[in-house]
């Protein structure tokens, strides 16, 4: 037995649904995914060049991080224009021939679509604050304030209060995030009507779908609205919201697209009302599974925590619904760092057990080949403006340097955005020049070239899984249920049709653990097809270790 998945036939009898149920995407950061022009930036011509790579690993779409006209103050993510191309990223030429070259290869592109919140450079902003009588000012969210007393005490998520006084008008504002980030009122039917034509707009252009920013955030509890337990609340999957998402939906049925919202403060068992044959969109990001563990500034993932989790979404959306998988993203740092010990190994597993989960798969830049978190050793070389917030927070709490930079950057977005390590040559081979982040050191012996030296690398282990995956209706749309729940290391669990059952099996760790299952099961019909250690037949009791990973099929038919 070997890495390589063995080809198994479909089950033509099970129903085919949407594109995207069959799909793998891959998420880019474009800033540091490869720089074309030697600026030290990533482009939208850098995407263009690898765009054979990612359709040799099996991807079907590109979910591409924000790429519009921006100051940056969060990387894209504050918006001064929706309708143009950031010049570091190149022109809208660039981004059409892009799309038309995507599309060639049968690979589709989803765009950041960003509407809680625009750039306070914006042109809306800038009119909005001009004054009281302005006809963009109910474009934004204005209250009366002075200086020293704000219309509430609400806290933002990057740290400080979700409110900026304006002395021209002597009013505050209302940010969820940065100060440069103003909420929009969607409120406002002109705000809504605005936004609306925007998206028509890029789904004219020909992209294939969204994945929408922050969007459980646009409703807004009132302002004398009294905070209990959850710090979030007041702008958190707010009730009023579901209007606003069912406009939004009803553009979307317009297109053959792909939507998943990033939806932060959506419990699982709410989760049918937002995916599903009758929700909002066709999938969301949910962000329960990310929990910590350990001291302060060495925490790492729970793995028990990933288990339960995720076994919740899978069973709350089993009959009505579909979940976005993800393990690593640009607001988090790297999963094999996270969950495992920065090793090939612990990739792989990790790699086995998301890739098989019912749902849609979203690889994150460098994921494929086992990039790890970056070794910060001054605050210097951080970017993220919410890392350096809370570093200069802890010294001004009387944290010394030392503690509070591991503090900070223990779980800074920032390990996640360091430019991607195409081979062992000078910067990892992103840039001829210095990048806009620091590429991690280990350039030399994680990279994308490794693919090309090893047949046993991390990149053709998500090949394999990848193809198997679309081979296998049962990977698919099979019935997902977690075996071991209570195991602190091993994820085990079954993928199941009428016609076949499948069976996941993987150590998150490397002390020798054993496991049972049940007796009454007759182990020889049960085949090893995809291993990343040497072939181990399934028994009873299973002895593991070292981050194996073992996937077993059983036909029933």
């Amino acid at each position: 037995m070997s890495n390589t998945a063995i080809e198994v036939k479909k089950n033509s009898s099970l129903e085919k649904n949407s594109w995207w149920k069959n799909a793998v995407g891959y998420q880019i950061y474009p800033r540091s995914f490869k720089d074309s022009n030697h600026d030290g930036i990533g482009d939208l011509n850098g995407i263009r060049q690898k765009l054979p790579y990612l359709k040799e690993l099996g991807v079907d779409f590109i979910w591409i991080n924000p790429i519009y006209a921006s100051p940056n103050v969060d990387n894209g993510y504050d918006i001064s224009d929706y309708q143009a191309i950031h010049e570091d990223f190149g022109t809208m030429d660039d981004f059409q021939a892009l799309l038309k070259e995507a599309h060639a290869l049968d690979l589709k592109i989803i765009m950041d679509l960003v509407v809680n919140h625009t750039s306070d450079q914006h042109p809306w902003f800038i009119e909005s604050k001009k004054s009281l009588d302005n006809p963009y000012r109910d474009y934004y969210h204005w209250a009366d304030a002075t200086k020293d007393q704000m219309p509430n005490d609400w806290q933002s998520f990057f740290g400080g209060s979700t409110w900026t006084y304006d002395e021209t008008t002597q009013q505050a504002y209302f940010h969820v995030f940065a100060k440069e980030q103003p909420d929009l009122n969607w409120k406002n039917p002109r705000v809504r009507h605005e936004i609306y034509q925007m998206i028509r707009w890029w789904l004219d252009l020909g992209i294939d779908g969204f994945r929408i920013d922050a969007i459980s955030h646009i409703q807004k509890e009132p302002w004398d609205f009294k905070i209990t337990d959850n710090q979030w609340a007041p702008f958190m999957n707010v009730s009023g919201i579901e209007m606003y998402l069912k406009e939004l939906k009803a553009i979307f049925n317009e297109y053959t697209v792909m939507t998943v919202g990033e939806a932060s403060g959506v419990p699982h068992h709410e989760a049918g009302a937002w995916t599903g044959d009758h929700g909002y969109f066709n999938m969301i990001f949910e962000l329960e599974h990310c929990e910590r563990i350990g001291e302060i500034g060495r925490q790492k993932g729970s793995i028990p925590h990933l288990k339960h989790s995720l076994n919740q979404w899978q069973t709350s959306l089993e009959e009505d619904g579909w979940n976005a998988l993800y393990l690593e993203n640009h607001d988090t740092p790297r999963s094999v760092s996270v969950y495992g010990d920065d090793s090939p190994e612990a990739a792989k597993a990790l790699a086995t057990v998301l890739l098989l989960l019912k749902g849609t798969p979203f690889i994150y830049q460098g994921q494929e080949v086992g990039m790890t978190n970056y070794p910060f050793s001054s605050i210097e070389e951080l970017n993220a403006a919410d890392t350096i917030h809370f570093y200069q927070t802890l010294l001004a709490q009387g944290t010394i340097s030392t503690d509070a930079l591991a503090i900070a950057v223990n779980w800074s977005r920032d390990h996640s955005r360091t430019p991607f390590q195409w081979e062992d040559a000078l910067h990892g081979g992103f840039s001829t020049t210095e990048p806009w982040l620091k590429v991690n050191e280990n350039y030399r012996m994680i990279n994308a070239a490794q693919k090309d030296l090893k047949t046993s690398s991390i990149f053709h282990h998500y090949q394999a899984l990848i193809r198997l995956r679309k081979q296998t209706d049962a990977l698919i749309y099979g019935k997902f249920q977690l075996l071991l729940p209570e195991h602190p290391t091993v994820f085990c669990y079954t993928r199941t049709t009428q016609t076949e059952s499948w069976l996941i099996l993987v150590q998150l760790g490397r002390k020798q653990t054993t496991v049972s299952f049940p007796d009454s099961w007759d182990y020889s019909k049960w085949e090893e097809i995809v291993t990343t250690v040497d072939a181990k037949p399934l028994e009873q009791l299973m002895c593991l270790s070292d981050y194996e990973a073992h996937i077993y099929r059983k036909t029933t038919i």
